[in-house]
């Protein structure tokens, strides 16, 4: 990693501790996340602190709701731009990709919640915009969900589903270690 990338940080809220949301894989993302927005500090580097502005009522994401709010270490220090988003995708109806350009920065470095919504959506545009894009998957987390067909899928399997097709085409997918205890 270099100061040519910015470290996009997906979604790391409060609301996403409801029970509503049911059981989730990687109870470790949290600390993998701030470990490297540490690093990534440390170095000077850009920093851009993704919020999720949910316009539905009842999301645990909504504005004014305590849920809203970031999680414990991932508020964005001074300097340090907050993209607040309605959508799945970081770069639809936000100044992120015009902030990057105009910076001149062509390599983004990805984690956050959830793996198979906003991350894997801002990874697939980013990565289609042109960006030299790298998931963080240990610093990410998702939820179980239901198949079209009813039958339940873990949280770990749509993380594994997500993280590979990323993999495939849409990212380099990296763990928390090999940016940390890399040289700089």
């Amino acid at each position: 990693m270099s100061s040519g990338s910015a470290l996009l940080v997906i979604d790391m809220q409060r609301g996403f501790d409801d029970a509503r949301w049911g059981v989730r894989n990687n109870p470790h993302a949290e600390a993998n996340g701030l470990r490297l927005l540490a690093h990534w500090r440390a170095q000077g580097w850009p920093v851009l602190i993704v919020r999720h502005d949910s316009t539905n009522p009842k999301s645990t994401l909504r504005p004014g709701q305590p849920g809203n709010d970031f999680k414990p270490g991932f508020e964005p220090l001074p300097g340090e731009l907050t993209v607040r988003k309605h959508v799945n995708s970081a770069l639809i109806g936000t100044p992120l990709e015009a902030w990057l350009r105009e910076r001149g920065i062509t390599a983004v470095t990805v984690f956050g919640i959830t793996t198979d919504q906003c991350v894997s959506t801002t990874v697939r545009m980013a990565s289609n915009l042109g960006f030299e894009t790298t998931l963080v998957e240990d610093a990410c987390a998702c939820f179980g969900q239901v198949t079209p067909d009813g039958a339940p899928m873990s949280a770990q399997a749509l993380h594994l589903a997500h993280i590979t097709t990323l993999n495939t085409e849409f990212a380099r997918v990296v763990r928390t270690d090999s940016i940390v205890d890399s040289p700089v």
